[in-house]
């Protein structure tokens, strides 16, 4: 039954396109026609992308002890100044203690060394001891002062050291990751650089960022501020709105494709998008009204326009001493055309500016309502001759 159909349908293109009849050939066209106007041009530029924070913050310990609280999971929004961790306190209490013992010892010894030093000036004035034994009071005086302000320090160091026991988040935000338990003992090096243990990982994700990859063909069209539609798998019927904020200057190869990242700011509202996720992204390049326009499939450059002037009916002489005029921009701004007249389809040279792949801006060379023909691409008028002579040679 199959082959029948398929045996009915064959016949049926050769009729249609190799029957004897005018009207047979007047009914079957490569082409169709279009008239200049008014178009609305449209497109966006398609990538993919994923989403992360704008910005993260590791969340460490500077103090060295046992972990003995933590007050957030991943995924938990903590507030700023939230209390996130606690550390062991009894080496810090102790040494705040004891620079505390240290400060007051400081203290009577430098109002000792104070009072004798007094004494001895007033002694030294009056004659009564020698040079040596002012000095050395004076010195005494001296060294007590300097022990008493580091007696000071110490005491404030020991209240930090102290204080560093009780980690508190910096900002507002969301915690994405956890790097210690409770139990945990830790040492924190907070002299190296970056120094202090890692606890966890919190960013703001009222807004986040998209990283997408945009082919270096349309990396121009991009420009800073642009609008962008977002969609992701998990809320296949909601639409983001993000803007574009950056575009990184390092090009990226992958498989001999070569992209740019583009960088997307949007607002994460009620915090729907979360990082790592896999987003479509769609930028607007073009939406403009154009006073005259035609189809992109009437354009012809000098390498197909004789297949299809020929298909047309053109002749040899006519085609030739058209093509004999140089026109600048050709191939890029300039394209042939073939004008209906009354006289039938004339080639014809236009400009052309802004397109949306299947309409073109006309800039110059024909007027409003003019009609142009659309035809297929001189391979697949090619690929349509070498069938219906195919099945001439085999129902012939």
């Amino acid at each position: 039954m199959n082959y029948r159909i398929l045996s009915l349908l064959i016949i049926t293109i050769f009729l249609v396109s190799c029957g004897g009849g005018s009207s047979a050939e007047e009914e079957f066209k490569f082409y169709s026609k279009k008239e200049v106007d008014t178009q609305q041009l449209d497109l966006t530029v398609e990538a993919s992308g994923t989403v992360e924070a704008i910005s993260s913050i590791e969340i460490k310990s500077k103090a060295s002890g046992e972990i003995l609280y933590l007050g957030a999971e991943i995924g938990d929004y903590i507030e700023k100044g939230q209390v996130l961790a606690r550390i062991d306190q009894r080496t810090p209490k102790n040494n705040l203690e004891q620079a505390s013992a240290d400060l007051d010892v400081a203290k009577v010894r430098l109002q000792n060394a104070e009072s004798q030093f007094l004494r001895s000036e007033t002694l030294h004035k009056e004659g009564s001891i020698s040079d040596k034994a002012f000095e050395d009071a004076q010195e005494s005086f001296s060294s007590a002062k300097s022990q008493y302000v580091r007696s000071n320090v110490y005491l404030e160091n020991a209240k930090i050291a102290l204080d560093d026991t009780l980690v508190r988040s910096p900002i507002s935000g969301t915690i994405i990751s956890r790097a210690a338990e409770v139990g945990q003992v830790i040492t924190s090096p907070t002299s190296a650089v970056g120094g202090g243990t890692l606890l966890m990982e919190m960013a703001d994700l009222n807004q986040v960022r998209v990283r997408a990859l945009i082919d270096e063909i349309d990396i121009g069209k991009i420009t800073i501020g642009q609008e962008v539609t977002l969609k992701v798998s998990a809320y296949r019927d909601k639409k983001f709105t993000g803007i574009v904020s950056k575009i990184e200057p390092q090009a990226k190869e992958e498989q001999n494709v070569t992209t740019f990242p583009v960088l997307i700011d949007i607002k994460n509202e009620n915090n729907l998008l979360l990082i790592g996720m896999n987003t479509d992204v769609e930028i607007e390049i073009l939406n403009e009204q154009v006073a005259l326009a035609l189809p992109s499939g009437s354009l012809r450059t000098r390498r197909d326009v004789m297949t299809v002037a020929m298909l047309l009916g053109l002749d040899d002489d006519q085609i030739n001493s058209f093509l004999e005029k140089k026109v600048e921009g050709e191939g890029f701004t300039s394209f042939i055309v073939f004008k209906e007249t009354n006289k039938g389809p004339q080639m014809q040279w236009v400009k052309v500016g802004k397109t949306d792949l299947n309409y073109v801006e006309l800039k110059e060379g024909l007027n409003k309502n003019d009609i142009v023909y659309v035809l297929p691409s001189e391979g697949l008028i090619k690929s349509q001759q070498r069938f219906s002579e195919r099945l001439r040679n085999r129902f012939s």
